[in-house]
C-alpha cells in the first residue's frame, strides 16, 4: 500500500508545527498544569496547544474520514470503529521544552488496522526530521542536505551496546537493570521519539523505559520508523503495541533496539521483571 500522500502532508505538518513550537521557545510562555489520561498532574504550555490544532485541524481537511487521536485535543470514541487513525503528540518531551534543552519532537504517526503504518518525528530545534512509512525504509532529513536511509546497528554485546534513557524517569529499578546488564555506556534524553532517532542514527543502540508513563502518541511514530531502519519496538514484554485502543496508555513500558539485540534484552529483563514483581497489564 502506498502511503505517499499520507507521508508528504505529514512532514508538511511536522515542520509547520515545529515554526509554531520555535516561536514559542524562543519568546517567554507561561507552565500551566493539566490532567492526564493516567489522572496525574503535568505541565502543558500554548505551545503544545497551538501545535496541536495546527495538525488536527489540517488532517481533518485532508483526511476527513479518518479517526484522530492527539494528547492536546478532547478523546472521542467514534475513533474506534475507523480502520485509520492518526496519532499526534504536538510536542513529545514539553519537559524539556520548558527546560529549554531541545529535546522535544512533533510526532504524527498512523495506524492501519492498530499497526502502525506512517511515523515522522521533527525535532525543530536541530531541524532533523525521520519519516517511514510501511515498507518504504526509514529516511532522515537534516538541514538542506538530501534525504539519507536510516539502518540500525548490529551491536549484540551488552558491554559496547549504548543505552538512552529518560533524563527524567530514573528510577532505582532502572540502576538495577544497568548493573544487571552490564552496560557501561548510557546517554540520558528527552522524548520517545528523539530517543529512537538515535537508535536509527546509530548513536545509540537501545532505549529502555521500565514504567507505564508513555501513551500510544508518543511511540506509534517512532516505532514505525525505527521497524524500517530493521530495529524493533515492543513492551517489555516482548508484545507489540496495537494502537487506537480504549485505553490509550502504553501499560507495560518500553524495549527498544536495533533488532538484533531485542531477544537477547527480553530475555535477560524477564528474571529482573519478575524480581520487581511486574506482570502484563
Amino acid at each position: 500500500m502506498n502511503f505517499q500522500h499520507e507521508i508528504n502532508v505529514a512532514v508538511e505538518l511536522a515542520r509547520a508545527a515545529g515554526a509554531v513550537l520555535l516561536e514559542h521557545y524562543y519568546s517567554p510562555f507561561l507552565v500551566e498544569q493539566k490532567m492526564n489520561v493516567l489522572d496525574e498532574l503535568e505541565e502543558v504550555t500554548a505551545a503544545d496547544r497551538d501545535a496541536n490544532e495546527l495538525i488536527v485541524s489540517r488532517l481533518r481537511q485532508e483526511f476527513p474520514g479518518d479517526g484522530i487521536l492527539a494528547e492536546e485535543s478532547s478523546d472521542s470514541q467514534h475513533r474506534l470503529d475507523k480502520e485509520r487513525v492518526w496519532l499526534i503528540d504536538p510536542m513529545d518531551g514539553t519537559k524539556n521544552f520548558i527546560a529549554r534543552d531541545g529535546d522535544f519532537a512533533v510526532q504524527i504517526g498512523l495506524a492501519l488496522g492498530g499497526e502502525s503504518v506512517v511515523g515522522v518525528v521533527y525535532q525543530p530545534v536541530r531541524d532533523v526530521l525521520y519519516r517511514a512509512a510501511r515498507g518504504g525504509g526509514a529516511w532522515i532529513e537534516t538541514g538542506s542536505k538530501s534525504a539519507e536511509r536510516l539502518v540500525v546497528s548490529e551491536q549484540t554485546n551488552p558491554k559496547e551496546m549504548i543505552l538512552v534513557s529518560s533524563r527524567s524517569h530514573r528510577s532505582p529499578r532502572m540502576d538495577r537493570v544497568v548493573r544487571a546488564f552490564g552496560f557501561k555506556n548510557e546517554m540520558w534524553r528527552g522524548s520517545v521519539g528523539v530517543k529512537v532517532g538515535l537508535i536509527v542514527e546509530q548513536q545509540a543502540d537501545l532505549y529502555l523505559h521500565l514504567t507505564p508513563g508513555t501513551k500510544e502518541w508518543d511511540t506509534s511514530a517512532p516505532e514505525v520508523i525505527l521497524h524500517e531502519a530493521g530495529g524493533r519496538l515492543t513492551d517489555v514484554f516482548g508484545q507489540r503495541w496495537r494502537y487506537n485502543t480504549e485505553r490509550v496508555i502504553n501499560p507495560n513500558g518500553i524495549v527498544a533496539t536495533n533488532g538484533v539485540a531485542h531477544e537477547m534484552v527480553i530475555e535477560n529483563l524477564a528474571p529482573l521483571l519478575r524480581e520487581f514483581g511486574c506482570v502484563p497489564n
